[in-house]
């Protein structure tokens, strides 16, 4: 008993082995590899990385600063007065001393450092933008090449046809119910669809590298794509009223209100510094004839420094003209986004039901077209008619397949472009069949 268990126990297993097989590349594992090899995501990233050290300078400069200093010098000056005149002696000094200075109120810095908080915020979010718009692209060279691999069975399934009918053309002339003209037109069938099927492996090729090229794959490493296969469902009408939800998921809509507030600080930052700036600075240390002598004396020093600008040339008023003008432009390119959105999220709405109702109407064709080559069969058969019929039926059909073949694809693009459009492209995922 105990070995049919235990051969049980092998084959399951066995199973989730030769399930994945060597090079096969599943939706999922695409999509997930995003973050992780594409350059423009890891560009992205570095990009947050540099915004992130620009806030820690700019927040350096409301710390206090700490210098130490050791100083040996030698020096001689001349006593002179108006009656008389005496020779300098040399003199020996020598410090050591530990300075500091700290910005006790500074507005402009302290608004170009919240400026440069805000400024890594747009950092990440733009780490996000790019994430979404290289998983679209993703997705959709995947589906691409997806569509490209099933062409050729449409293309194989066209040249095993002009084959039969090229058999079927000689068996009617051996019969004596065709004619020679009938054999040269199943061959001249049969050359093209050969043709196409030839051509469509370049075409796979295609996009075969370009798929590899997103996700950092060897070229010559081979790839097999595991099918997917999206639901098919009719989408709703968009309701208007979901629209700021959708704005408030979308990576660059937010990444614009941030570069609006960045640029609101900025203007803060030039407005403010006409006030000035007030700071502490101070040294405490050693000094003596020697360094590090055992009479040295101590030496300290404090102050408090008030900076305010008197006259600039009109450089203050100019870059606050400057910064106002900046302002404005990012809130017309923020209303402008926002428009772009709604039209974005309505289109593919729109889009995605006409897509499914597109590949509902290339079934109907691709069956009519199938009872149709058919009929033609029969009726060359029947010796009724010649092969003309039955190829022009193949050629319909040929292209019927097609068809139904690019309308599923262009339906998937469209639910890959609505998830783009609602913020989040991996909901794909959750539209398998």
């Amino acid at each position: 008993m105990r070995w049919p268990r235990l051969l049980l126990v092998g084959v399951i297993l066995l199973v989730p082995l030769r399930a994945e097989e060597p090079g096969s590349l599943a939706l999922e594992d695409a999509l997930a590899a995003v973050e992780r090899v594409n350059v423009n995501v890891l560009l992205s990233r570095e990009g947050f990385e540099q915004a992130l050290e620009v806030a820690l300078v700019q927040r350096s400069d409301l710390l206090p600063a700490v210098g130490a200093a050791v100083q040996r010098r030698r020096s001689e000056s001349p006593l002179i007065s108006s009656t008389a005149k005496a020779a300098g002696h040399p003199s020996n000094r020598s410090d050591v001393r530990m300075t500091a200075s700290l910005a006790l109120l500074s507005p402009q810095q302290i608004a170009q450092y919240r400026a440069a908080q805000v400024g890594v915020e747009v950092a990440r979010l733009d780490v996000q933008q790019t994430i979404q718009t290289i998983l679209a692209t993703v997705a959709q060279t995947f589906f691409a090449h997806l569509r490209n691999v099933k062409r050729i069975e449409v293309l194989e399934a066209n040249v095993r046809r002009g084959r039969e009918l090229l058999t079927l053309a000689q068996n009617q002339v051996a019969a004596g119910v065709a004619t020679q003209i009938d054999i040269t037109r199943a061959e001249s069938q049969l050359a093209l669809a050969e043709q196409a099927r030839l051509q469509q492996d370049t075409v796979v090729y295609e996009s075969e590298l370009r798929l590899k090229r997103l996700l950092d794959l060897e070229a010559g490493a081979p790839l097999r794509l595991v099918d997917f296969a999206v639901r098919r469902t009719e989408e709703a009408p968009f309701a208007s009223a979901g629209e700021r939800t959708l704005f408030e998921r979308r990576a660059d809509y937010l990444r614009a209100q941030r570069q609006l507030e960045q640029t609101a600080e900025s203007l803060r930052a030039v407005r403010w510094e006409r006030y000035g700036a007030l700071s502490l600075t101070g040294d405490y240390g050693l000094a003596n004839t020697e360094v590090f002598a055992k009479d040295d004396q101590v030496a300290w020093s404090a102050g408090v420094a008030l900076s305010v600008p008197v006259f600039d040339g009109q450089r203050q008023r100019s870059g606050e003209r400057q910064a106002r003008s900046l302002l404005r432009s990012q809130e017309f390119r923020l209303r402008q986004l926002e428009l772009q959105i709604a039209g974005e999220v309505r289109l593919a709405h729109q889009d995605a039901r006409s897509r499914h109702a597109q590949v509902g109407v290339a079934e109907k064709s691709l069956a009519l077209s199938l009872e149709e080559l058919q009929l033609a069969q029969r009726r060359f058969e029947q010796g009724v008619a010649d092969n003309r019929e039955i190829v022009d039926a193949q050629n319909r059909l040929a292209l019927a397949s097609d068809n139904l073949n690019e309308a599923i694809y262009q339906y998937n693009l469209s639910r890959v472009e609505l998830a783009r459009t609602r913020g989040e492209v991996r909901a794909i995922l959750g539209e398998r069949e």
